[in-house]
């Protein structure tokens, strides 16, 4: 019995004490990296069957929560209710955070209103589509037609047709081959 005995602790002790080897904790860690990738992604958002934007980018990366990274730049194009192309913004890369619904523009950011000629460039600009609006707190550049306006800090209404610049630092008036 006793041997018996002595068997099956060395067994048990065999066993819980077998060949293991030490695993690196930083390879256990979470992987946050993005899950899925495409290329030459192209979305268009609509509202009863009117297109409303389209968003295109050269790459996309999406994150497990939803998030999207646009590593090689982000073109998105917002239509007027007539179908009409009417604002265009561009950013050397985007972002979108899922959860909240917002864009973000990143590098050389600009916006550019068709209908009202009127410019924006900045290195950051917001786009939230569900209240229609687009703002950033960084050094602005707006251009309508020939004058100039440097600031820091704008809010818009997401064609760029009403705008406010909160910080204007100067403005130019640009003189042409006639002198105005």
């Amino acid at each position: 019995m006793k041997s018996r005995l002595i068997f099956f602790f060395i067994c048990v002790l065999s066993i819980t004490s077998s060949c293991r080897e030490d695993v690196d904790a930083s390879l256990l860690q979470e992987y946050e990296g993005p899950m899925n990738m495409s290329t030459n992604f192209h979305l268009t958002q609509s509202d009863s069957a009117i297109v409303r934007s389209e968003i295109r980018a050269p790459k996309q990366l999406e994150f497990a929560n939803g998030n999207m990274e646009f590593p090689d730049g982000i073109e998105i194009q917002i239509f007027e209710k007539d179908g009409q192309l009417s604002t265009t913004l561009t950013a050397d890369r985007g972002y979108l955070f899922k959860q909240e619904n917002i864009f973000k523009g990143e590098g050389d950011v600009q916006v550019h209103n068709l209908a009202k000629d009127q410019k924006l460039q900045s290195e950051e600009l917001f786009w939230e589509p569900n209240k229609k609006k687009i703002y950033t707190e960084k050094f602005v550049r707006v251009q309508e037609r020939n004058t100039f306006f440097f600031g820091t800090a704008l809010e818009s209404d997401e064609t760029f047709t009403n705008y406010s610049l909160k910080d204007i630092r100067e403005s130019k008036l640009e003189l042409t081959d006639d002198g105005l």
